[in-house]
């Protein structure tokens, strides 16, 4: 790869770290924009699951990811909102059967690592970027941000649900759409709790409570309800209202957060696929190719993914639609209807949904982690920048 190869990347979250992070080690010299004033991320944490950290190997962190993750052993569940378990996680299944853990770890601990692989003054902070011309065979894509133009032989729009890159690409397209529901995020320590991972399903309602490794606890919840709408008083007397009722450890978590502790956040995505993951030298990953509902935990693991694909096909953009579109279409699929399962409010749909979980896992466990088959088994298109070894 010649030395002279330049790429700039819009947007400095995950995706676009990793991206940065996996051209640099092929030699592109890499300048990331990212319009907020830190890379500081919103205070959350991410499920990597085996597919994102086979990705995380290829730039060399994967190992040291899964050392940092919140747990790799001892499996959770599903409950339902008076702690009946509907069934447990063996943690040593999923790893046998996808060739690894799911791990969890703070977003900021992710971002600072994926940060850390890259030279000096690659990233600049507070640079709102614009894409004035995505480029083409016979000319540079061109970037504009804070009174600077970039001109680029691969511009990366890795700029969220709300791309102003995916904008200027395919001016066409409706963009993204409510999912349906909102979500609420925190990360807290929980003094004195004890529990094991779990995640809750009730009617039109989900709560989730983690471990992190350094002690606090991640818990996030979910419920069907219009766009827009906020609390009268504030987020945390929303869960109240919602889940103070719900099984242990959930009302001790939220009596130890403050409001300023809850994020909450409506969920936006890609209901109508693009055409394409290109347009001239300028490509999208992550949420501004293919926002997708949280609901298969695989948002972020895909926008690492579709880093270190891009990485491999910087100068074949065609290759790389032909690689993620298909892919990233049916994993943002699969999420939509996740979601609408897990968040139905229908009373029988829901007596039935419980009743075959339940059947399931005391009958046939392996049955339940088949939802994942074809997700967290992919494999990158190389293993090394020297091992190519297919894509699956």
């Amino acid at each position: 790869m010649a030395q002279s190869s330049r790429a700039v990347v819009v947007g400095g979250g995950i995706g676009g770290l990793t991206a940065a992070a996996a051209l640099h080690r092929q030699g592109w010299q890499v300048t990331v924009l990212e319009r907020a004033a830190s890379l500081a991320p919103v205070g959350a944490a991410i499920s990597l699951a085996p597919n994102a950290l086979r990705a995380l190997d290829v730039v060399g962190i994967g190992d040291r990811i899964r050392d940092l993750a919140a747990w790799q052993d001892g499996g959770g569940g599903l409950r339902t909102p008076s702690g009946r378990w509907l069934s447990r996680t063996d943690a040593e299944a999923v790893a046998a059967r996808f060739g690894g853990p799911v791990v969890l770890l703070h977003r900021a601990t992710l971002v600072d690592t994926l940060a850390a692989l890259l030279p000096p003054d690659t990233v600049r902070t507070a640079a709102d970027a614009v894409l004035t011309d995505p480029g083409d065979m016979g000319r540079p894509a061109r970037v504009t941000a804070a009174g600077q133009e970039w001109e680029a032989d691969l511009v990366v729009g890795a700029d969220g649900v709300r791309s102003t890159v995916r904008g200027v690409l395919f001016p066409g397209h409706p963009g993204p759409v409510y999912a349906g529901f909102t979500t609420w995020r925190i990360v807290i320590p929980v003094p004195g709790a004890e529990f094991a991972p779990h995640e809750t399903w009730g009617r039109g309602r989900i709560w989730g409570t983690q471990p992190l490794k350094d002690g606090r606890v991640y818990a996030y919840a979910a419920a069907t309800v219009p766009a827009g709408g906020r609390a009268p008083d504030d987020e945390k007397a929303e869960l109240v209202r919602r889940f103070g009722d719900w099984h242990d450890p959930i009302p001790a978590v939220i009596a130890a957060a403050r409001p300023v502790d809850v994020l909450r956040h409506d969920v936006h995505h890609i209901a109508e696929p693009l055409p394409a993951h290109h347009r001239g030298r300028t490509a999208l990953l992550g949420d501004a190719a293919h926002a997708m509902p949280p609901t298969l935990g695989q948002g972020g693991n895909q926008a690492i993914e579709d880093a270190v694909v891009l990485a491999h096909h910087a100068r074949d953009l065609p290759a790389y639609t032909a690689a993620r579109l298909p892919r990233t279409t049916a994993v943002a699929r699969q999420a939509v209807r996740t979601g609408r399962l897990n968040l139905t409010r229908n009373r029988t749909a829901i007596a039935v949904r419980n009743t075959a979980v339940t059947a399931l896992s005391k009958a046939a466990p392996a049955l339940l982690l088949r939802g994942f088959d074809g997700v967290a088994d992919w494999r990158p298109p190389y293993a090394s920048d020297q091992a190519p070894v297919g894509e699956r």
